[in-house]
């Protein structure tokens, strides 16, 4: 399941919010997170999940 790159919230692959970036597909849970890629894709893009995964 994709993670939204601005909220890291789970989100179903048909979700109608989507967008193209140097060739990969993203998918966000709202327009909201969507608009914030547009606008400022290198801020969210290639950063690490600030969530610690269980061990």
């Amino acid at each position: 399941m994709p993670i939204d790159p601005v909220c890291w919230m789970h989100v179903e692959r048909n979700s109608e919010y989507t967008a193209e970036y140097n060739g990969q597909k993203y998918y966000f849970c709202s327009l909201k997170c969507k608009k914030k890629i547009e606008k400022a894709p290198q801020k969210y893009l290639g950063v690490k999940s600030p969530m610690k995964m269980p061990e």
